[in-house]
């Protein structure tokens, strides 16, 4: 059963449509003029609206336009009695699901009635579970660093401006984006991703922007970009300094113009999206080395967010550890679990290169493993490796940060050793992208075929 409002000066089609779709069991309203309709449209939730291009007051391609900008979401059937081929591409590309030449028959009308409420159905339930999903991995903690993350989302989330998330891998940068995103008014539109560093240069603007058909090889039909998905709605950049410097050129002017061109086509495209950008590289320096743009960094640089490494909120290592074996427990059908006194401690005191990624596939790994009821430090111990960790910390390292960066080499090395020197395996096990291991085996000057 869905809502539907029929928009025509025709009284016989207002009671010919009404009568098709209430025997379908769907409540119908109805108006015979655009002023009318877009009051009650003000004041009541529909699913559907049945539209007549020809109005006495105003055009049903102006009230079109209007019901797109302020609700999005209401699917729309144009129809008319002296339609054109123009007309009915027009409608169409300002987001008319179809168009209909009067009088339609019972059928098509039922039929198109029917694929727009699926339509309606698939993109409340994918917000549904999207939403979902960002429930599942929520930030846990009540350390200082991370509530002062908190209090910044809150503050970001009340408001559409860029955030901008820098932090180390494994931080959580995504959880931050999708915790703005779910508290902002923009909950209700798409949160679409993109992980720039996973997409070739030649690709990437094709990604973002879309393309026509024979726009180039491959384009084999046209294509709408994630901006265009994401409008009114809220687009994640993640890894945004792996950008080519042509996409970023092209982002910086949808930043300032809100419109594109889709790649090998002419249409001006105008949206509304939200921007959220994350990056785990120094952005002072990608800017010094003429890798990223310093005027893209300060349109998007509004609401800066740093999410702290975990050795940085060692407090709440006992309350993550906590929530995730609770999870898997649940999610493999073990039962429950726990971690003993001397388990905890270790965990705690353990530096965690890969930061909370590294602690939850370790947590899951650990739930799996061992088959005890109580996971004793002995456990940790074996499945995290530690001796690596132990030889580091007896090593004379002057530095923090000396520590922390030979700890990721050899646990760099040691994982592609496991993984028989696989780049990609490796970069799965860690958790990571292809491109950052590359990044990563090249800063730390590791030969791969010596290892």
């Amino acid at each position: 059963m869905a809502k539907i409002l029929i928009v025509d000066d025709e009284k016989n089609i207002i009671k010919t449509l009404s009568a098709i779709l209430q025997d379908e069991n769907h409540i119908v309203y109805s108006s015979e003029n655009g002023d009318e309709a877009l009051q009650f449209l003000r004041k009541n939730d529909v699913d559907l609206i049945i539209l007549d291009v020809w109005l006495p007051d105003i055009d049903g391609i102006e009230i079109l336009e209007r019901i797109k900008k302020t609700t999005p979401d209401i699917a729309v059937i144009m129809i008319s009695g002296h339609g054109s081929i123009d007309i009915a591409v027009k409608s169409t590309k300002m987001g008319a699901f179809d168009f209909l030449e009067k009088p339609p028959s019972m059928e098509r009308i039922i039929t198109t009635v029917n694929n727009a409420l699926e339509q309606i159905r698939l993109r409340r339930e994918n917000i549904k579970l999207l939403k979902d999903s960002m429930l599942e991995d929520e930030m846990i903690g009540v350390s200082p660093a991370i509530m002062e993350v908190k209090t910044i989302i809150d503050k970001a989330a009340a408001t559409s401006a860029r955030v901008f998330i820098t932090g180390d891998n494994g931080t959580g940068k995504e959880l931050v984006a999708k915790a703005i995103y779910r508290k902002s008014s923009r909950s209700d539109k798409p949160f679409i991703k993109v992980n720039c560093a996973a997409i070739p240069d030649e690709l990437i603007e094709s990604e973002l922007f879309g393309h026509e058909k024979g726009s180039f090889t491959g384009a084999i039909n046209r294509r709408l970009g994630k901006f265009e998905l994401a409008n009114k709605g809220t687009l994640f950049l993640d890894e945004i300094c792996d950008m080519s410097q042509s996409a970023q050129a092209k982002v910086l002017r949808v930043l300032q113009e809100q419109q594109f061109e889709r790649v090998g086509g002419v249409e001006t495209i105008t949206v509304d999206v939200r921007v959220i950008s994350a990056t785990n590289i120094d952005v002072k320096t990608a800017i010094d080395e003429g890798k990223f743009r310093e005027d893209l960094y300060y349109r998007l640089n509004v609401i800066p967010i740093n999410v702290p490494q975990l050795s940085e909120r060692q407090e709440d290592i006992a309350a993550l550890t906590e929530y995730f074996l609770e999870k898997f427990c649940k999610e493999h059908g073990l039962g429950t679990k726990d971690i003993s006194d001397s388990g905890m401690q270790f965990l705690s005191q353990y530096s965690w290169p890969g930061n909370v990624r590294e602690l939850k596939n370790i947590i899951e790994r650990l739930s799996i493993m061992v088959q005890k009821d109580i996971i004793e430090r002995d456990d940790i111990q074996k499945y995290i490796e530690s001796h690596d960790y132990d030889d580091i910390l007896s090593k004379d390292i002057s530095s923090f940060k000396k520590a922390k960066e030979q700890f990721e080499k050899d646990y760099i090395i040691r994982s592609l050793k496991n993984n028989e020197k696989n780049i990609s395996t490796t970069a799965k096990q860690l958790g990571i992208e292809r491109t950052n291991l590359h990044r990563k085996i090249k800063q730390y000057n590791i030969n791969v075929d010596k290892i």
